[in-house]
């Protein structure tokens, strides 16, 4: 609200009056609360208010604090009295929660017992129960603990299936500050990574030191990675051959973490090294499954235009999953698979 009225009581609580405060509000109540409608009364702030009193005075950060103070109580009781009505309650005030989290490192102490996380299925867990949750299986080779999150579950759905073939959670991510604040918890939690479900292959999410065996040799590897680099003839589309589980998708393209956080905070203003990236082309690693029986097929195609039609069309079945296969591509892609079950 740009105006919020502000009660000074003086010495004898007869004598009150009505002052109003725009601008100069921010500086009494925090910037994450402002989109609460309340009442202050404070014998503390005199009547005659000005921006600079406001600025340099301790009692007004007393308030700030006791502000912040009084709303987490608040919630805490709520969540305390009645759990299951708080969790409906929250994909409505999830937004400020967090806001506060990143922005006041008193309130983050309170709202850690109350704050929840919430998964694709639409569970809710507060911060120390997805820990014990996830703990047992998404703790990689170094002992650090991995959490994995979508932030478009439809668009993502591939690798969310992939994740949970591993047994692995999934969050939910969808928010307009969500970026800010897995940057945030990743600081605050003790030894924990926080990596988006489509960053990378699933078996890199979360390395725990499993290595399958591969059922090509070096040089049939080396031979199909140039097969699909000459079918992609993309410069900025990095080709590696990955031994998976045949079960998994034969080729996979992923945008490393950092590269699209990098890019998001680009899109949100921030300057420095985010502006910087984000003028930069998308980047991104395309890991063929050496696994996969498509593998094979490539390597055994009639010629070399028959290994690089199948491997485009890999290809652009992986560009196709993650809504990235559009214009030109797209219809040549259509008219090749009419060709091919033709």
């Amino acid at each position: 609200p740009r105006s919020t009225p502000l009660y000074s009581s003086a010495a004898s609580d007869v004598y009150k009056r009505q002052v109003f405060i725009t601008d100069e509000v921010k500086n009494v109540v925090p910037d994450f609360l402002m989109l609460l409608h309340g009442v202050i009364d404070s014998p503390d702030i005199p009547l005659n208010v000005s921006r600079s009193y406001l600025q340099s005075d301790s009692n007004v950060k007393k308030i700030s604090q006791h502000i912040s103070k009084k709303v987490a109580d608040k919630l805490q009781d709520l969540f305390k009295k009645d759990r299951v009505d708080f969790e409906k309650k929250w994909d409505d005030i999830n937004l400020f929660v967090k806001y506060g989290i990143v922005s006041d490192e008193k309130f983050y102490d309170r709202a850690k017992d109350f704050g929840l996380l919430k998964n694709v299925d639409n569970k809710y867990f507060t911060f120390n129960e997805y820990k014990e949750k996830v703990s047992p299986l998404q703790t990689d080779k170094d002992k650090t603990l991995v959490y994995l999150y979508a932030s478009d579950k439809d668009k993502q759905d591939s690798f969310i299936q992939a994740a949970k073939n591993k047994s692995y959670d999934v969050l939910l991510m969808d928010g307009p500050l969500d970026n800010h604040f897995i940057n945030s918890m990743e600081q605050k939690f003790e030894k924990t990574q926080i990596k988006r479900v489509d960053s990378d292959i699933v078996d890199k999410l979360i390395d725990q030191g499993v290595k399958l065996e591969s059922v090509l040799s070096a040089d049939e590897q080396e031979k199909i990675k140039i097969i699909f680099e000459k079918a992609i003839d993309n410069k900025n589309m990095a080709v590696a051959v990955e031994t998976l589980s045949p079960d998994d998708l034969p080729v996979v393209i992923t945008m490393s973490e950092w590269m699209r956080r990098m890019k998001d905070m680009a899109k949100m203003g921030g300057g420095g090294m985010p502006f910087m990236m984000g003028n930069m082309p998308d980047s991104y690693s395309v890991s063929i499954n050496g696994n996969h029986p498509i593998a094979k097929r490539v390597l055994t195609g009639e010629n070399e235009e028959q290994q690089k039609k199948l491997a485009k069309q890999a290809y652009d079945l992986a560009l196709l999953s993650q809504n990235m296969l559009t214009g030109a591509e797209l219809t040549n892609f259509i008219k090749r698979s009419v060709e091919m079950i033709g």
